[in-house]
């Protein structure tokens, strides 16, 4: 029987970051839950960085940023780019990163995934023209301050776009792997990506500190 983890970890490897084409101006934590079931006799040893994504350079970019904001908590952390060869396509190799997992003594692995990405545009109107009480045009000057703001404040289309990801934790050292924290971020208006990632991997360890799943 494939284990669940090891499906949760890869068989998103084809949808991730198309968040990455760009960074966010705005995040936030959407959710987070922490496995109440779950209780951590001592401290993580290793630690293993994922992004899912068939993009291999937004991939290593995001993992190598995780797994240095994870190393801040004071855990060894690996990005997977480092131990896991993911040739193009979507062939999962479940015992390939089983061992891998097993042969790195990694006790914990923090995945993350792109779940949805969200465009809306708004129509914003022009400003409404009510006229001043007469005789606003008796002269050119109240003529022109009256309908200048009019003439030069047409409406226009306001485009958006949310990025909703899914990072989890899960403890691995167990064998089959337990799910201990989960957390949904949304990502707005993204424009650039290394400041994306930043943006994502530090709010994602802080919001898992804060909840005491790290």
């Amino acid at each position: 029987m494939v284990p669940f983890w090891c499906l949760r970890i890869l068989a998103g490897v084809i949808l991730l970051f198309v968040v990455m084409p760009v960074a966010g101006k705005s995040s936030k934590v959407v959710m987070s839950w922490k496995n109440p079931a779950y209780v951590r006799t001592k401290p993580f040893s290793r630690v293993l960085a994922l992004g899912l994504s068939d993009k291999a350079r937004i991939r290593a970019d995001f993992e190598d940023a995780l797994a240095a904001q994870l190393a801040e908590t004071g855990v060894e952390t690996i990005p997977g780019n480092t131990i896991l060869l993911r040739p193009e396509g979507n062939h999962l190799d479940l015992q390939y990163l089983r061992t891998q997992v097993r042969e790195n003594n990694l006790d914990a692995v923090v995945v993350s995934r792109l779940i949805k990405v969200d465009h809306t545009v708004t129509s914003v109107p022009g400003t409404a023209y009510v006229p001043p009480p007469l005789p606003y045009y008796g002269t050119f000057y109240g003529y022109y301050g009256a309908v200048y703001p009019v003439v030069y404040t047409p409406g226009y289309l306001k485009e958006e776009k949310k990025v909703r990801i899914e990072t989890s934790l899960y403890v691995i050292s167990s064998g089959e792997g337990e799910l201990v924290w989960t957390g949904i971020t949304d990502t707005f208006n993204p424009t650039d990506v290394n400041k994306a990632i930043d943006r994502l991997v530090k709010l994602v360890v802080k919001q898992m500190r804060s909840d005491g799943a790290f």
